[in-house]
């Protein structure tokens, strides 16, 4: 069986992606249960000097589906737009990066595998290939960002177990 680009990195994004939208409700229901305003608990972070939650979240999903839209036009810059302040807005973001992963074409996704991208952030550029930019670059920063913002909920105090970052698992059946 042939191993594909789409299969190595599509499947395990829509996996993760549907656990940070589960953080998502845990997160909303720990706040109002626990009277915290919306704000403090998507502006919560780990140590001073590191983004906050809803940067995690939006993080996620721009290196994923904004990943692949890099790929598709040639450059990859970090997302600087602000994230939603409330948690129908961090949702609808990360159901919008679902929606476009799932809306991918396998065989064309694996195409941009042969794709130039170039990855730029202020006068850093730095040259990759589509399928060396999305397993050396994206892949990582996606579960990066995606264990951050379980670790911010969890340092929060938010009852959360390793299966919540897992999300739902791809059995054989």
């Amino acid at each position: 069986m042939t191993f594909s680009l789409y299969d190595a990195v599509i499947p395990s994004n829509l996996q993760i992606l549907g656990a940070v939208a589960g953080l998502i409700d845990k997160a909303e229901a720990f706040a109002a249960e626990k009277h915290i305003t919306p704000e403090a608990m998507i502006d919560a972070r780990l140590a001073p000097d590191m983004l906050p939650f809803g940067y995690q979240v939006k993080s996620s999903v721009d290196h994923s589906a904004g990943a692949v839209a890099g790929v598709r036009a040639g450059s990859f810059s970090p997302n600087l737009s602000p994230w939603s302040t409330d948690f129908a807005g961090l949702r609808a973001m990360v159901q919008e990066g679902i929606d476009a992963l799932k809306a991918l074409d396998p065989a064309e996704f694996d195409a941009l595998a042969a794709r130039d991208c170039e990855f730029r952030m202020g006068d850093l550029k730095l040259p990759f290939g589509g399928a060396t930019f999305l397993l050396s670059f994206s892949q990582p920063n996606f579960y990066f960002h995606a264990t951050t913002a379980y670790d911010v909920l969890r340092a929060k105090g938010v009852k959360l177990g390793k299966r919540d970052f897992l999300g739902q698992l791809r059995v054989k059946l």
